[in-house]
């Protein structure tokens, strides 16, 4: 059956509905060509299906995507996921999520599969790609303070965010800075113009969804529990990705602190490791989050780089799933709340502040070394911000000029 017959099977069935296998090739081209980071996903799935395919409305869209603005985890791939939740239920969601997902995952499980075996030699065009990470945190940095922190209230909320997360440098430092965000949002901030209110069909009950919810955070509960009283290294890289996709609000660049302090301490991978990876997914399209493939892989104590990969890949997306398909349903009620929408104002901002914490450390601190370090990052942020160049070609010319010996 050609994926027309596909199509013009469903359609006729549910005229709202997609077949999965639709789905899955749909978001697969997606997966294989939206380079440029979470901004920029948004705006090829714009095109693609609110343009192109006319699945929802401007309005509609504009709603999910300040749904899972709001929520924790990647923000792109959670779109993605209640885009093939609303086709095609549950069975839509993970065509979505794996053809959107895949490609990237692959590339970077190789990627670190072949660093394994070249024995673990990070040459000089792996710093490249830690030099490069600069650049791209930079101007995620700068994209994110000019939009969230646009205020003399919100940017000092982002600095004093910032020193929080460098000062008490953990999860309950971060943690904390979001609910500080959150507070101060709730008591001095105001929006001026109400968010969109265009439903989304969410193909979940309410009572589904609260079954949902609550295994989410049984889920947070107990994995740390089981982890601590276990010898598996299987349950604690499971725990670890899990609570990474639980807790990290902002998605995309924000994660970086949180793996850090997850597998390098824990001394499951190197920090050079752990930078040449990041600064690798800069060079793949689709979600910057199939970093955690990547950790999986490499991970020192993973009894299979392909197995690591997946239980990290499944840990850090399964919140996303859960949380969505959890909380759509009720999105619609939630969101009218004008304290809600205050709240998600500060956090924003505390978001831009952890960011600004882990572009100092480890971006910055493990990446430039010297002079001709930070003249390369710079010319990297100025092909980024200004010439508008592709992310993937800017690491690609920052690992080749170390490579060489250039930098």
């Amino acid at each position: 059956m050609t994926i027309e017959e596909i199509k013009d099977a469903s359609a006729q069935t549910h005229p709202s509905r997609q077949h999965p296998w639709a789905i899955f090739l749909i978001f697969l081209r997606l997966g294989l060509t939206s380079f440029g980071g979470p901004v920029a996903h948004l705006g090829y799935f714009r095109q693609e299906f609110v343009v192109r395919r006319k699945w929802l409305d401007e309005h509609a869209y504009a709603d999910l995507v300040s749904l899972c603005q709001f929520l924790p985890g990647p923000a792109s791939s959670q779109v993605g996921i209640a885009l093939g939740l609303s086709r095609g239920g549950m069975a839509g969601a993970i065509a979505s999520w794996i053809g959107f997902t895949l490609p990237s995952a692959i590339l970077l499980v190789l990627f670190g599969l072949g660093l394994a075996a070249a024995g673990g030699e990070y040459g000089s065009w792996l710093h490249g790609l830690k030099i490069a990470a600069v650049a791209v945190v930079a101007q995620a940095l700068w994209g994110m303070g000019k939009s969230l922190c646009p205020d003399k209230p919100r940017a000092t909320l982002a600095v004093c965010a910032a020193a929080v997360a460098m000062s008490f440098p953990s999860l309950l430092g971060q943690l904390g800075a979001i609910v500080a965000g959150a507070l101060f949002g709730w008591a001095f901030l105001s929006t001026s113009a109400a968010l969109p209110h265009s439903p989304v069909n969410a193909a979940v009950s309410r009572s589904a969804g609260i079954a949902l919810l609550l295994l989410f955070f049984l889920l947070l509960i107990l994995l740390p529990i089981a982890a601590t009283g276990s010898d598996s290294y299987i349950v604690k890289l499971f725990d670890s990705f899990y609570r990474a996709g639980s807790l990290v609000f902002g998605g995309g660049h924000v994660v970086l602190p949180l793996l850090q302090s997850q597998v390098v301490p824990a001394g499951w991978v190197g920090n050079d490791a752990f930078l040449a990876g990041y600064g690798a997914a800069q060079a793949v399209p689709g979600p910057l989050f199939t970093f955690a493939a990547y950790l999986g892989a490499v991970s020192s104590q993973s009894p299979s780089g392909w197995l690591g990969a997946g239980i990290a890949l499944i840990g850090i997306f399964l919140p996303s799933f859960l949380l969505i398909a959890g909380v759509l349903p009720f999105w619609e009620r939630l969101r009218r709340y004008e304290a809600m929408q205050h709240a998600m104002l500060g956090i924003n901002a505390a978001v831009v502040g952890l960011l600004l914490a882990a572009f100092y450390d480890p971006v910055w601190t493990s990446a430039i070394r010297s002079a001709a370090d930070f003249s390369l990052a710079s010319i990297a942020f100025l092909l980024l911000m200004f010439w508008k160049s592709p992310p993937w070609l800017v690491v690609a010319l920052v690992a080749m000029v170390t490579g060489l010996g250039m930098g």
